[in-house]
């Protein structure tokens, strides 16, 4: 090509802001028609061809009809290139190629999946020939308008890996209509590399319009870089990138927010699941409950009441706490067969939490200290303890009724002061605001409307008075348009969404139920789609937990499982409407947060991952039964915030909802999806429906009772297909069965 041509294919358009020299590379090749094809194939209504460029493997992926597309790098060596050649596929593969360069030895395997959205995945390994350094790799994905031309392609991308979350990437196209794009990085098979250059993919999915995709994390630079090399000889993972195509996309929210679940779920079809294991959380309720009692840091008497303490030994005690704690203990007590004793100690202390000047119950004590600010409120602390008011109430608690109504007028006057669109941090006494904004400036607590519209749901249901489904209303309506900007705090988006599910089956308007999507959009948006290795991540689980807040470095006890009852209500008032994608994600969340949860006890922990100076803040005392407030995808030391016994509910929660007492039976039954149904056919015969994903699987046990024995047992799917135990003993029996259906079980005597 000569110079005169070279230059009217590289020139840019002037109206481009900037751009780096790697889209100017792959912009000159494309147009230029310098790339070497290898191979191609359809994939539905997309083509698809594999190109050898001058430092790269290419995918380009394209619509007919000059609707644009995406070009995906599989393979990176600068200077002399690569030398590529197709070579036979393995199993389950549409192409493979390997390739040598300079740098070692390269292969790519690509998979195609036709089935519902169209599913493209590239895993891309390398062997290096030396021990490499690995000081910068350019992103993988780039957008092409119709004449493959990444300048030209107009569109916005909606939502992007938030520091060790899932590593996804959701874009859309304006101008060519190509679609829309979900992007998913395999986070969990890249583990080798992260620990081989001591890197963290820390918002490593992202970039910039138009080079976009995945950033390899490499060591920061300086005068003195790091020296962590790939080592030579050993094939290490270098990308695993899984894409999800729609053939049309939508600014409507509503609409993006379904679009954004079901491609998601199609991705996660493709990911390698981490096994689950059984917990044993009727044991470790029993021990939570024994500290609780006992142990001299978990609570305090105040006005001859006792009172929970929200840390060992630390702040002071208030009404989050001391209701979060007691609804787990009254669920507990409902479960075993009987109310515990603590939980009348706990609620006979209520009502000093309630003001009768301001009309409602308030955070702290009458007596809490003066290094507090007793008038300070953050936006959610008001709704959250009417929750559990309410769900007291709605079970017969006529003390949590009469505080529930005394306060709710309170919680409608701040929703109007502030028009359901809440600061961080208010004055109770007149609703001045301390602290309008979280750190970028921009929002306050966005999915507070969420919690508030689920209580006045559950004052709709508790008296019928319209004013309190009114006020649901306004409140969801409110967050309107807030699209993956909508998450604060991961529970109280999760009520959010039980929320709108609620607001469509009492209301029949399907705006409510596209709604909730918004909210599992944002909520699943901030889970840690991958299993991670880091650090002292290697020692607990991450698979699908979500981080605490939107910008939050960690994952936490506390909104795991209060966003588990919040999907267990979602989920109760569901129906066959619901998108199915949707159900197998929020059932796969239960899942994994059931095994997940156990990793933040400490005595389970080996003793080098807790925190201690610097990092630590909070007291842990490993032998009380209270979870660590934190756990880091990116491998800090855990707990650096300290124990959260306002959190200890989790195990009383867990316990509950995955452990069933099946009357006169020598067992119970285990199931860590929820069980929709339990019918009792026969003396020794019962059906379950389990309310799970279709292609997903649960684990399902028979766990001894105490001076029982376990029964010969038999269990079948609807269909009549028995399913054979994984695993036996002589004190639990472990199955693996569809997530979704009926099964049969009957046992001997």
């Amino acid at each position: 090509m000569s110079s005169a041509a070279l230059q009217d294919v590289i020139a840019p358009p002037r109206d481009v802001p900037g751009v780096s020299a790697y889209v100017l590379g792959l912009r000159a090749e494309l147009l230029g028609g310098t790339m070497r094809q290898l191979a191609a194939e359809s994939f539905g209504d997309l083509a698809v061809e594999l190109l050898q460029g001058a430092g790269s493997i290419w995918l380009v992926v394209r619509r007919g009809g000059g609707r644009g597309g995406v070009a995906l790098r599989a393979a990176y060596a600068p200077d002399r290139g690569v030398d590529a050649r197709l070579v036979a596929p393995e199993s389950g593969e549409a192409l493979r190629i390997e390739a040598e360069s300079v740098i070692g030895h390269h292969v790519v395997a690509v998979r195609l999946t036709h089935a519902d959205l169209h599913r493209l995945q590239v895993q891309a390994w390398l062997t290096p020939r030396a021990p490499l350094l690995v000081p910068f790799h350019p992103r993988d994905l780039y957008v092409l308008d119709g004449d493959d031309d990444p300048l030209g392609a107009k569109g916005r991308v909606e939502a992007a890996q938030r520091g060790v979350n899932g590593g996804l990437l959701y874009l859309r196209f304006d101008a060519p209509d190509f679609g829309s794009l979900l992007y998913l990085q395999n986070l969990t098979e890249l583990n080798d590399y992260y620990a081989a250059t001591h890197t963290v993919p820390d918002a490593a999915v992202g970039g910039e319009w138009p080079e976009l995709g995945y950033l390899l994390p490499t060591p920061p630079q300086s005068g003195t870089p790091p020296i962590h090399p790939l080592p030579e000889g050993v094939q290490v993972r270098l990308s695993d990138a899984i894409l999800v195509f729609r053939d049309h996309a939508h600014d409507n929210e509503l609409e993006m927010a379904r679009q954004f679940l079901q491609m998601l779920g199609t991705a996660y079809k493709a990911l390698p699941l981490p096994r689950t294991d059984y917990r044993d959380w009727p044991w470790r309720a029993e021990r939570t409950l024994h500290d609780l009692e006992t142990a001299p840091q978990a609570t305090v008497r105040h006005y001859g009441h006792r009172y929970v303490m929200p840390y060992p030994d630390g702040e002071y005690p208030d009404v989050m706490v001391q209701l979060s704690v007691l609804a787990a203990v009254h669920d507990y007590g409902r479960w075993a067969g009987a109310p515990l004793p603590l939980e009348d100690e706990l609620r006979r202390g209520l009502p000093r939490f309630y003001d009768a000047e301001l009309g409602t119950i308030r955070r702290y004590l009458p007596n809490v200290g003066d290094d507090k600010d007793a008038d300070a409120v953050d936006s959610w602390y008001l709704y959250h303890p009417m929750l559990n008011l309410a769900r007291l109430a709605l079970d017969g608690d006529a003390l949590a009724r009469d505080l529930l109504l005394k306060s709710v007028d309170y919680g409608i006057r701040a929703a109007h002061h502030f028009r359901y669109v809440w600061p961080i941090m208010y004055d109770v006494r007149d609703f001045s605001v301390k602290t309008r904004a979280r750190n970028d400036d921009r929002f306050g607590q966005t999915d507070v409307g969420g919690i508030y519209a689920y209580v006045m749901l559950q004052c709709f249901q508790l008296t019928g008075e319209q004013r309190f489904l009114d006020e649901a209303r306004a409140a969801i309506d409110a967050a309107v348009g807030m699209r993956f900007n909508l998450e604060y705090q991961a529970n109280l988006t999760a009520w959010g969404a039980a929320a709108c599910m609620r607001l469509w089956r009492i209301t029949d308007e399907g705006r409510y139920l596209a709604q909730s999507y918004v909210y599992l959009a944002s909520f699943f948006h901030n889970c840690e789609l991958w299993e991670s290795d880091v650090g002292h991540a290697r020692h607990y689980r991450t698979f699908l937990g979500a981080t605490c807040l939107h910008d939050a470095p960690y994952m936490a006890i506390y909104e795991c499982f209060d966003s588990f009852v919040a999907f267990e209500a979602y989920l109760a008032d569901s129906g066959p409407d619901l998108e199915p994608a949707v159900r197998m994600l929020i059932g796969e969340y239960c899942k994994y947060a059931l095994d997940r949860a156990w990793f933040y006890y400490p005595d389970v922990l080996p003793p080098e991952v807790l925190a201690g100076p610097p990092h630590q803040s909070g007291v842990i005392a490993p032998k009380l039964s209270f979870p660590l407030e934190d756990l880091y995808g990116d491998g800090q030391p855990a707990g650096q915030v300290g124990q959260e016994i306002y959190g200890c509910g989790a195990a009383m929660v867990f316990a509950s909802r995955s452990q069933h007492i099946i009357e006169g039976a020598p067992f119970r039954l285990f199931c860590n999806l929820f069980v929709r149904a339990i019918e009792r056919t026969g003396d020794r015969a019962l059906t379950l429906q389990l309310d799970g994903g279709e292609t997903c699987h649960a684990d399902l046990a028979l766990v001894r009772a105490k001076r029982r024995k376990l029964p010969a047992a038999v269990l079948t799917t609807a269909g009549g297909d028995q399913l054979r135990p994984v695993a036996s003993t002589k004190d639990r029996v472990d199955y693996r069965v569809p997530a979704s259906g009926r099964l049969i079980l009957t046992w001997g005597e």
